[in-house]
C-alpha cells in the first residue's frame, strides 16, 4: 500500500487500546503505604503522587454513611441508623454496613434504573403513536431481581439474549425495549415493511453492540464504520443473529404464570357457568319492544329457543365509522358456545377492512377478545356475518361485542338484526334492536340485567349472579397481567442480506451470522437455528477473552460511584470515545471482576470500601504531612485537576430525578417499599398520540418507588422530569446534570413537594411532640441525617412559629445538603 500524501502514517484501528485482550497488571508502586485500604487506592494514589497531587482527608462518619446508603440502594439512611454507625467502634463497621446496603432489595431498585437507563426501557412503542406496552414490566422486575441476586454478570449477558433457553422467558424484553412501528403504522406496500423490518433489527443490534461491547455497531448499517474497524458486513453479520427476533408479547413461563394461567382457566369456567345462569333473567328480545342500551364491552340478545343451522348479525347503524365486532358468540339450550371456529363452525361476510394483519373475519369467531382480534365491516355503519354450524342445534341467545378489553368504544353496531335459518334456508328475525341505540360515548359500563318484572327469589339470585360475574372479571384480569411479558417474539430467521447504502431495496449478497470480525472469527451456518444463534451470539459476548465485556461493565460500576467513568464514554470504547483516566486500573477491575466469577456485588464492595471513596468532597481540601486536613490555596488541587479526573477529593454530584423524589418520599415516611408488578401512573393516561396531564397529588400506588412508574417513552415526567431524567427516546449511558430555573420552581412550588413538605412536619410533630426545639432538631435529622448546629437552629425557630414546620420541611428539600451526594 502507498504511504499517505501527506506523509502521516495512519495508526492501525485493531491496534486500539480497547481491541487488545485485558491485562492483569502489577499493583502499582507508592511512595504513601498509609493511606490505601486496597488495590484500587494504590492505582489511584500512583497517578496522584505522578501528577504531583494527594488525596483528601477522609469524609465524616456520617457523610460516607449518607454517600455509601444512597449510591447502593438509593435512599438516606435513617436518623437511627446514622446513630447506630457513628456508636459502632467494631474494626469491621464500615464493612458491615455495605453488606447490609448490598442484601437490602432496594439495592436492586438502585442499580436496575442505571441499567434501564441504558437499555432505554419504557412502558409505551414511542414514535407518534406512542401506544401503551402493558406487557413490558416484567423486563424490569427480571434487571431488579438480577442485581438483588448477584447473578453472575455472564449469566445475566446470556438471560438477556437467549433466557426463553435459561428459564428467564422476561429476560429477553432486553432485545425489544428500543421504539418500534406497530402493524396499523406500517405502510401496507412490501418496501415500507421490509424498511420497518430493517429499523427493528437496527435497533436490536445497536441495543448489544452499546450495552454489552460499548461499541457503536450500528454506524456500519449504511457504510464501514468511519472510525472504527467494523464493515458494513460485519453489521449484517450481526443483525442475521437476531434475525429471527420479532417485537411482541410472550407467555411467561414461570411457575407463577403457569399457576395464574391455571387459576384464570379455573375461573373463566366458572364465569361461563355465571353468564350461562343470568341468561334466564334477560329478557326475551322483541321487535321494536324496550331494549337495554347498547354496550360497547358485551350484549346479550335472549330469544326463545329456536332451531337453527345459520345465524345472521346485520348491522344497520353505529355509533361511528365501519362496524366492528371482536368475538360473535351464539349459545345453545346447555350453555355452550357453538360459534366458534374450533367447534366446526364458518363465517362469511358482506366485506371485511383488514389492515395489518388486523379485523379479519377470521378473528369473528376464533374465541379471542379486544380490538386487535376483532372483525370490521368494509362498509361505513353497515354490514353482516353470518355464523353456519355443522349440524342443526337449537339455540336460545346471541353475545357480542365491540370490545370486551374496554379500550374501544367507537364503531359501535346500534341498530341491528339478529336472524336465524334452518337446514331449510329460510331467514325469520329472532331479535331486532332497532330501538337500542341509547349510548354514551367515551364510557364502557358492564352490561346489566334489570330485575325488573322478576319475583323477589329471582331478583335476589340475579344480583347474587352479578356480583359474583364483577368479581370473577375482576380477579381474571389481574391474573392475566402476570402471565406475558414484551420480551420478543421468535421465529425462522430472516434471510439477512448486505444492503447497499443500508437500503432494504438494494440487497447484495447474503450474509451468514458471525462476530465482530476484529474481535474474533466465529460465524455459523446460513441455515443455522434461530435460538442457537443468539445462544452463540451471547457465549462469545460473555466469553472472558472478549477484549471489550469485563471493561465496559466493570466501568459502568465506577461510573455509578464517582459520577464519571474511567472511560467517561461509557457505551463508546472506540477510537472516537475518550481513553481511560487509568488503564491499568480499568484493566485490574475487569480481572478481578472475572476473578470474582463475574459478581457485581464484589465490585461494588471494592470500591465503597476503598479510600479512595472515603475522601471528603471539599473542593480545596487536601492533605498535610501528617494525613489530617486542611486548605490548600495555593497550587490547589483544583487548579491542576479541575475536572477531578484523578480523584484527589470525592466527586460529589447531585442526586439522581428518581433518587430525588424516592428520598422524599423516604423522609415523610410516605415511602411504600411494595415491589415489582404492572407500574403506576405518571400521567392521566398511559399511552397516546399527546394530552399527557401529569398526576400531580399521589397515594397508594403512586408512593411506590419511581423505578414503578408507568414510564411513557418521550414524555418527561412534570416535577422530576426537568433534573435530567431521560425520556427512553434513546440510549442514556450517562445522565447530563444541568442546573436550570425549572428544577427550583418544580421542587419548590409543585404539589408533590407540598404534599411531601406537610407529611415530614406531621412525622416530626408525632416524634418530637411540641417542642419547637425538639421539632427542627428531628426535622434535620430525618432530611440531612444529623442535627442542626445553634446558628441553623436559631434561624429556623422563628420562621417555624411564623409559617409552620411544613415550611421548614419544604426548605430542607430544597437544599443543597439534601439534594448533593456528601
Amino acid at each position: 500500500m502507498a504511504a499517505p500524501a501527506d506523509g502521516v502514517k495512519r495508526a492501525e484501528p485493531r491496534d486500539h487500546w480497547a481491541f487488545q485482550p485485558v491485562a492483569n497488571p502489577a499493583i502499582a508502586v507508592i511512595k504513601d503505604k498509609a493511606w490505601p485500604r486496597n488495590a484500587v487506592d494504590r492505582f489511584i494514589l500512583a497517578r496522584l503522587e505522578k501528577e504531583g497531587l494527594r488525596p483528601s482527608a477522609e469524609a465524616g462518619r456520617a457523610g460516607w454513611l449518607r454517600r455509601v446508603s444512597f449510591d447502593l440502594t438509593g435512599l438516606p439512611p435513617a436518623p437511627e441508623q446514622v446513630a447506630a454507625f457513628l456508636a459502632d467502634t467494631r474494626a469491621d463497621a464500615f464493612e458491615r454496613v455495605v453488606d447490609e446496603l448490598l442484601a437490602s432489595p432496594r439495592h436492586g431498585e438502585r442499580w436496575a434504573q442505571h441499567w434501564l437507563d441504558v437499555v432505554r426501557y419504557a412502558d409505551t412503542h414511542g414514535f407518534e403513536v406512542n401506544t401503551e406496552r402493558p406487557n413490558a414490566w416484567p423486563y424490569r422486575d427480571y434487571v431488579i431481581a438480577a442485581f438483588n441476586h448477584d447473578t453472575p454478570y455472564d449469566r445475566f449477558i446470556r438471560e438477556q439474549i437467549v433466557g426463553d433457553a435459561l428459564g428467564q422467558d422476561a429476560a429477553t424484553g432486553f432485545l425489544v425495549t428500543a421504539s418500534v412501528l406497530l402493524p396499523g403504522q406500517i405502510g401496507a406496500d412490501e418496501p415500507s415493511k421490509r424498511l420497518a423490518r430493517q429499523d427493528s433489527l437496527d435497533e436490536i443490534v445497536m441495543n448489544i453492540g452499546q450495552t454489552f461491547l460499548g461499541l457503536s455497531v450500528g454506524c456500519a448499517r449504511c457504510h464501514d464504520h468511519k472510525f472504527d474497524p467494523i464493515s458494513q458486513r460485519d453489521y449484517y453479520a450481526m443483525q442475521a443473529f437476531v434475525a429471527g427476533v420479532e417485537y411482541g408479547d410472550r407467555d411467561l413461563r414461570t411457575p407463577e404464570a403457569e399457576a395464574a394461567r391455571a387459576e384464570e382457566k379455573r375461573l373463566t369456567a366458572r364465569a361461563a357457568e355465571v353468564e350461562r345462569q343470568l341468561a334466564r333473567f334477560v329478557p326475551l328480545a322483541k321487535a321494536g319492544g324496550e331494549r337495554p342500551s347498547v354496550n360497547a364491552r358485551m350484549n346479550t340478545d335472549r330469544f326463545a329457543p329456536v332451531t337453527a343451522r345459520r345465524v345472521r348479525f346485520t348491522v344497520k347503524a353505529t355509533n361511528s365509522l365501519e362496524p366492528c365486532i371482536d368475538e360473535l358468540e351464539v349459545f345453545d339450550t346447555a350453555g355452550t358456545n357453538i360459534a366458534l371456529a374450533s367447534a366446526g363452525a364458518t363465517v362469511t361476510a358482506s366485506g371485511s377492512n383488514v389492515s395489518a394483519n388486523r379485523h379479519e373475519l377470521r378473528f369473528v369467531n376464533d374465541g379471542s377478545y379486544g380490538n386487535s382480534r376483532s372483525w370490521m365491516s368494509n362498509e361505513k355503519g353497515r354490514g353482516w356475518v353470518v355464523v353456519e354450524f355443522p349440524r342443526e342445534h337449537t339455540i336460545e341467545r346471541v353475545v357480542w361485542g365491540r370490545d370486551r378489553e374496554e379500550k374501544f368504544t367507537d364503531r359501535l353496531a346500534t341498530n341491528y338484526v339478529i336472524e336465524v335459518a334452518g337446514a331449510a334456508g329460510e331467514w325469520r328475525v329472532v331479535a331486532d334492536a332497532t330501538d337500542r341505540a341509547k349510548f354514551e360515548p367515551g364510557k364502557v359500563k358492564p352490561p346489566v340485567f334489570s330485575t325488573a318484572g322478576l319475583s323477589a327469589a329471582d331478583a335476589a339470585e340475579a344480583t347474587r349472579l352479578q356480583q359474583e360475574r364483577k368479581s370473577l372479571e375482576a380477579k381474571i384480569k389481574s391474573l392475566e397481567a402476570g402471565q406475558k411479558a414484551f420480551a420478543g417474539k421468535f421465529r425462522a430467521p430472516d434471510n439477512i442480506r448486505l444492503l447497499y447504502r443500508g437500503d432494504p431495496e438494494q440487497p447484495k449478497d447474503e450474509v451468514a451470522p458471525a462476530v465482530l470480525s476484529t474481535l474474533g472469527k466465529l460465524q455459523l451456518p446460513k441455515d443455522a437455528a434461530e435460538q442457537a444463534r443468539r445462544a452463540a451470539l451471547a457465549d462469545w459476548i460473555a466469553s472472558p477473552q472478549n477484549p471489550l465485556t469485563a471493561r465496559v461493565m466493570v466501568n459502568r460500576i465506577w461510573q455509578g460511584h464517582f459520577g464519571t467513568g474511567l472511560v467517561e464514554t461509557p457505551s463508546d470504547f472506540g477510537r472516537n470515545g475518550a481513553r481511560p483516566s487509568h488503564p491499568e486500573l480499568l484493566d485490574w477491575l475487569a480481572s478481578e471482576f472475572l476473578r470474582s466469577g463475574w459478581s457485581v456485588k464484589h465490585l461494588h464492595r471494592l470500591i465503597v470500601l476503598s479510600a479512595t471513596y472515603r475522601q471528603g468532597s471539599s473542593t480545596f481540601q487536601s492533605r498535610d504531612s501528617g494525613g489530617r486536613g486542611k486548605l490548600d490555596f495555593g497550587k490547589s488541587s483544583y487548579a491542576i485537576d479541575a475536572d477531578v479526573r484523578l480523584l484527589w477529593r470525592f466527586p460529589s454530584r447531585r442526586l439522581e430525578a428518581e433518587t430525588i423524589r424516592d428520598a422524599m418520599l423516604a423522609v415523610s415516611g410516605r415511602l411504600d417499599t411494595k415491589m415489582f408488578g404492572r407500574g403506576f401512573n405518571l400521567f392521566a393516561q398511559r399511552g397516546g398520540l399527546s394530552g399527557f396531564t401529569p398526576v400531580e397529588s399521589y397515594s397508594g400506588e403512586g408512593l411506590r418507588r419511581m423505578i414503578y412508574a408507568h414510564k411513557v417513552r418521550r414524555e418527561r415526567e412534570a416535577v422530576f422530569g426537568s433534573f435530567d431524567c431521560p425520556d427512553a427516546g434513546q440510549s442514556t449511558a450517562r445522565r447530563r446534570e444541568s442546573t436550570t430555573p425549572i428544577q427550583a420552581l418544580n421542587l419548590f412550588n409543585s404539589r408533590f413537594t407540598l404534599d411531601e413538605s406537610t407529611a415530614l412536619a406531621a412525622r416530626v410533630k408525632q416524634d418530637a411532640g411540641d417542642d419547637l426545639a425538639r421539632q427542627i432538631t428531628r426535622a434535620y435529622q430525618l432530611a440531612l441525617g444529623r442535627a442542626p448546629n445553634a446558628g441553623e437552629l436559631a434561624d429556623a425557630a422563628p420562621a417555624v412559629r411564623e409559617h409552620g414546620l411544613a415550611t421548614l420541611c419544604r426548605a430542607l428539600f430544597n437544599s443543597n445538603e439534601f439534594l448533593f451526594l456528601p
